[in-house]
């Protein structure tokens, strides 16, 4: 895979950081793949995460949500030395980032053999949703009252 060095176009960029961030973000991903996970649409506005994160426990696990990002960690502190003939279950340390759209919450998570489940839901503050206007004079008694449909800015 082809890794670009995108540092000499900050030098003659302005207020495009967040462009070329997520840029390194996504040829990082694609390097990295662990832990595999899925992410769901369980409804309109729900969504869900689900990482496999076999061999860990949940104290091993941390989740952070701040702003549009929620961070997943996960570090195994093993301090018995064993002889491992094969291993095929991998606990190195992880850290996984997923940005998340404008009024997405981070809900709940839940750890359930072996995966980490991670509930979103998408909550629009009652000032941004469309609502009806009434519009002044209209009369009820003839059968046609108009209304508008507006957006509160």
């Amino acid at each position: 895979m082809r890794t670009y060095d995108f540092s000499p176009l900050f030098r003659s960029t302005i207020g495009f950081d967040r462009l070329f961030d997520l840029a390194e973000t996504a040829q990082r991903a694609t390097d990295e793949g662990y832990p595999p996970y899925n992410i769901e649409r369980l409804g309109e506005d729900r969504y869900q995460i689900t990482l496999a994160v076999a061999g860990f426990s949940p104290d091993e696990i941390s989740i952070t949500a701040e702003q549009n990002v929620v961070t997943i960690e996960g570090g195994k502190t093993e301090k018995t030395e064993r002889e491992f003939l094969y291993r095929g279950i991998s606990t190195r340390h992880f850290k996984r980032q997923f940005n998340l759209a404008d009024y997405v919450q981070v809900k709940g998570a839940a750890f359930d053999n072996g995966l980490l489940k991670i509930e979103l839901v998408r909550e629009i503050p009652e000032a941004m949703k469309p609502r009806r206007i009434a519009i002044n004079g209209a009369t009820p008694s003839s059968g046609n009252v108009h209304q508008i449909e507006a957006k509160a800015a």
